[in-house]
């Protein structure tokens, strides 16, 4: 990956004593696999992402998520932390895989009870509870069936939406349908760093589609089942697609990219059709004939707000000599993510996190805006935004964090601008609560607000812990320097 010596201006510094929306909401998120552990109690089987740890050379140092940071042992301590944060929300997503084993059939109670009971904990606390129903946790039995490549994938996704539904409905008023799809299809199905861990381009496609299938499918089997007032969301990385010079080719392949990034869902789920560049783009490779009469529609459906992760943005340009062609910080492969785009991938010079991302709050501004200016009616809700850093316990017990509190400092300062120049965002959800399981990457990478002792599953909450708690119970983003 090449270093590009050229950057966009970052967004000037509106951090002093920024006050957001009264009603703005404050949380934190996780997703099932990356914390809960317990992969095998109370009838939980495996889902993907246990096939695909446990496959030699799949993740860093051979890590897994048989015990992950034991939150479904220890969620009560969790969720006293979160109470201590002063958070108002909550994030978190269901393990298919704990609710209903294979994908079909009936759901397991026990499974049940454990969301249950930590729904109805954070309530006690003033914790709004806010489920995703799918954070690529594939159970293992649909895979072997043909995973989401296959069209009644995407129904048994809807008939365990309609389970989720019926057990935690009178308690969750917020659901999302998907994580991040993205990674799904084209980490898992054509690059292979995520799981299942399959490079087949054209099934990445196919998956990509039938994920928006699922998602119009359980948004409807959503609405069947809650209350009217009930909310329904997604939840997309949306990828902030910058070309590296303003020659025509590069421009061609920041529109590529975003076409295969972005607006593979944004079309269908928002607008009601695929974009014509996107086919055009990849007839090559497919005719896109798994497409059905009648899905456009059942995709489209409305949305009470749109799920907006970001970290860091992405910068493009025609393929040249010596440039990374298909590694985007996503995890070294042979293999593209990216369908029928042949182009290279460079890193904005400047400060990065642990991941190597480029530390750029100007990203999440511009993307805001591009959002409002495309879909000018849709609430947005920034579900995940955070960075990975190499944090450590000092001699003093204590874990000093100040990067990450400059990071989070900048992008809040980016929303709060996005916000003051009219763009609707209803809150903002750090990523991560815990240190946790990231992926191909195992336990080497810490984005957490809280540290864990992954020996012994303690807790020590970081500086940044302490900071975010301020600006959550405030609701103010305090001037620079105060604090920790």
């Amino acid at each position: 990956m090449t270093t590009v010596t050229r950057r966009v201006a970052p967004t000037p510094d509106d951090s002093t004593a920024l006050r957001f929306p009264q009603n703005f909401t404050w949380g934190t998120a996780t997703a099932a696999y990356q914390i809960e552990g317990a992969a095998t109690a109370d009838g939980r089987t495996p889902s993907i992402w246990d096939t695909y740890s446990h496959t030699p050379g799949r993740v860093r140092n051979g890590d897994t998520g048989d015990v992950a940071t034991d939150h479904y042992h220890r969620w009560r301590e969790d969720v006293e932390i979160m109470a201590d944060l002063g958070v108002s929300a909550y994030r978190f997503s269901l393990s298919w895989s704990r609710v209903q084993p294979t994908g079909r059939g009936p759901a397991v109670q026990k499974g049940l009870d454990f969301y249950r009971a930590l729904t109805d904990a954070l309530l006690e606390k003033g914790i709004e509870p806010v489920v995703t129903l799918y954070h690529w946790d594939l159970p293992q039995d649909l895979e072997d069936a043909g995973g989401w490549p296959e069209r009644v994938t995407a129904d048994r996704f809807a008939d365990y939406a309609t389970l989720a539904a019926r057990a935690l409905g009178d308690r969750v008023k917020t659901w999302t349908t998907l994580n991040e799809p993205w990674c799904s299809a084209f980490l898992g199905y054509g690059s292979g760093v995520h799981a299942p861990g399959r490079t087949d381009p054209v099934a990445a496609l196919r998956a990509a589609h039938h994920l928006n299938l699922a998602h119009g499918k359980a948004v409807q089997a959503l609405r069947a089942e809650l209350p009217s007032y009930a909310r329904a969301s997604v939840t997309l990385n949306i990828h902030h697609v910058r070309a590296l010079t303003e020659a025509a080719e590069d421009v061609d392949a920041a529109r590529r990219i975003d076409a295969l990034a972005n607006r593979v869902f944004t079309g269908p789920q928002l607008r009601g059709q695929y974009p014509q560049d996107l086919l055009q783009d990849t007839a090559g490779l497919t005719d896109w004939s798994f497409v059905q009469d009648g899905d456009l529609a059942e995709i489209h459906q409305p949305l009470d707000f749109l799920g907006v992760n970001y970290y860091t943005p992405t910068v493009v340009s025609a393929a040249t000599d010596g440039a990374s062609h298909g590694s985007d910080g996503h995890g070294a492969s042979e293999h593209s993510p990216w369908p029928g785009a042949d182009v290279a991938f460079h890193r904005p010079e400047g400060s990065t996190t642990a991941m190597g991302w480029a530390v750029d709050p100007s990203g999440l501004y511009d993307l805001l805006l591009r959002l409002k200016a495309d879909f000018p009616a849709m609430p947005l809700m920034i579900t995940e935004n955070g960075a990975a850093f190499d944090d450590y316990v000092n001699p003093a017990g204590e874990v000093v964090d100040p990067e990450r509190i400059a990071y989070l400092r900048g992008h809040l300062s980016a929303v709060h601008r996005a916000i003051r120049d009219g763009v609707d965002v209803r809150g903002y959800f750090l990523w991560s609560l815990l240190d946790n399981f990231e992926w191909g990457y195992g336990y080497s990478k810490r984005f957490g607000a809280v540290y864990v002792d992954y020996p012994t599953g303690r807790r020590i909450p970081k500086a940044s812990a302490r900071w975010y708690a301020g600006v959550a119970r405030s609701g103010t983003l305090p001037e620079e320097g105060s604090g920790s």
